[in-house]
């Protein structure tokens, strides 16, 4: 099944005009033709199931048939992490990321940050692409970039815990984390958070983890800490 993306229909939709480039995608590429059924999701769980009776290359027309809406996990996974110095490898991890489960992720700027401006669009272009890739029918929710200071004020419920390099007490994320609930994991820069990044996730109750024996990129760390989240909570 090859799944696309459209966030503007809604689950009261009756018909689906696609944009002139997806158009083109479907009949000119894929070859798609009147009677033809397509599969489309909005991001918010929607699974439409739709018939195509008007193949044009710049105005592609569907009629739905079908719509389901795909259950939700017990528990939200919300990944807190710095941008980093190359593109490229957050832009693996968030596709990763989507392709494990996640629910939402926050770039945030640290003390250590080497890169501290991000394209919020090309994320979330890897964002759609993995999403239709791995099936699902949620878009992860992509907040914009924010200082670790203004982050760690904020209230936030469930599990919290802080991934760091620091040589501290330290429990292990696999062990710590409890099925059903959701979880907020802090991951920082190539150089680590600061020695005052860590005290002030401890005071704010973040608990302090490690992700193994060895010593992960930031990108790697992200992945090893949305897989166990997953892990423990298919087990």
């Amino acid at each position: 099944m090859q799944l696309f993306y459209n966030p503007d229909i809604t689950e009261e939709a009756t018909q689906i005009i696609f944009p002139k480039e997806e158009s083109r995608h479907i009949v000119k590429v894929l070859r798609k033709s009147e009677g033809d059924i397509l599969h489309i999701t909005n991001g918010f769980g929607w699974l439409f199931t739709a018939k195509i009776i008007v193949a044009d290359i710049k105005n592609c027309m569907a009629t739905i048939t079908e719509k389901t809406l795909q259950a939700k996990r017990s528990y939200q996974v919300h990944l807190v992490v710095a941008p980093t110095k190359m593109n490229d490898r957050y832009e693996w991890f968030l596709e990763k990321a989507t392709e494990i489960g996640i629910d939402s992720i926050t770039p945030i700027i640290c003390d250590n940050s080497e890169r501290k401006v991000i394209k919020i669009e090309r994320f979330e272009k890897i964002l759609q692409a993995a999403m239709k890739q791995s099936l699902s029918c949620y878009m992860p929710k992509l907040y914009n970039a924010i200082p670790y200071q203004d982050f760690i004020e904020q209230s936030i419920s469930g599990q919290k815990f802080i991934a760091h390099c620091e040589e501290t007490d330290k429990k292990s994320l696999k062990t710590e984390i409890i099925p059903n609930q959701d979880i907020t994991i802090l991951i920082g820069p190539e150089g680590d958070f600061s020695v005052k990044e860590i005290e002030q996730a401890i005071q704010s109750h973040f608990i302090p983890v490690t992700l193994g024996n060895t010593r992960l990129r930031t990108e790697t760390a992200a992945i090893v800490a949305c897989h166990s989240v997953a892990f423990v909570n298919e087990s």
